[in-house]
């Protein structure tokens, strides 16, 4: 594998709580390059509380930043998206076009709050599905309420959901616990996307590289590719992925 697909980070600068301007997004994106990410689609938070940017505002954005990194000689193909995260009528919005689908697929990111019931979870995930979209959990790992209800991950993959955990959760940068969960999540193959959640060029930077490393030698190259670049593509191409049962 040559190359990796983040379909979440936080780069689009002065938007929410990542990159705070353009010179930092150019270092961002210098630094996922050198780390062999090609492709990204970049996804900054939308809640209710925070400044909203409709499709033309976040197209433009996206646009304007694409052609200042071919300035600067950078290949990194970028792509519109958002972290959504989820209240009652988001099936709807995405509808009226009012929020960012992954690369305009039907592809959704969904964020929930950590300590959410289940139940609101899978509501929430159910409605998406009823709206004809596929929504893959932001930071599955983060979710104490799922984490912790027997076979609560597997019911929600069943459902249709597709789980996304961040690669430094994998590799221990949140402490032992979460490194624990998401190799535990890893292990009973139960993740589809592996992102980067990159804010920053430090404690949350966009780097994939060690976490595939990782993910190459404890369960096969076949499996990394998947995680990094087959998946991926399928949500930039707008193709449906079949979990285990489908196959």
């Amino acid at each position: 594998m040559e190359t990796y697909i983040d379909i979440h980070c936080h780069i689009l600068p002065g938007i929410d709580d990542g990159a705070d301007s353009l010179e930092t997004s150019l270092e961002m994106l210098r630094m996922a390059e050198a780390d062999g990410i090609s492709q990204m689609i970049l996804t900054p938070h939308n809640k209710p509380w925070h400044t909203k940017i409709d499709h033309t505002g976040m197209r433009a954005r996206v646009d304007q930043l694409q052609k200042r990194l071919c300035q600067e000689g950078l290949a990194i193909k970028l792509y519109t998206g958002s972290e959504l995260y989820y209240r009652g009528g988001l099936a709807e919005e995405l509808d009226q076009g009012a929020v960012e689908t992954l690369a305009d697929s039907q592809y959704v990111l969904v964020e929930f709050d950590p300590l959410a019931d289940y139940d609101y979870i899978r509501n929430g995930i159910y409605a998406l599905l009823s709206g004809g979209y596929y929504p893959i959990a932001a930071h599955t790992e983060r979710y104490r309420n799922v984490c912790c209800k027997t076979n609560g991950i597997i019911e929600l993959t069943d459902m249709g959901c597709f789980i996304q955990v961040n690669a430094g959760s994998i590799m221990g940068k949140y402490g032992s616990g979460t490194k624990f969960l998401t190799r535990k999540m890893l292990k009973e193959d139960l993740v589809h996307f592996i992102a980067t959640d990159a804010h920053d060029l430090y404690k949350r930077n966009p780097c994939l590289s060690q976490c595939a490393q990782y993910i190459g030698k404890k369960y096969g190259e076949s499996s990394a590719k998947r995680l990094f670049y087959d998946n991926p593509m399928c949500v930039l191409r707008g193709e449906y992925i079949r979990n285990r049962e489908e196959n």
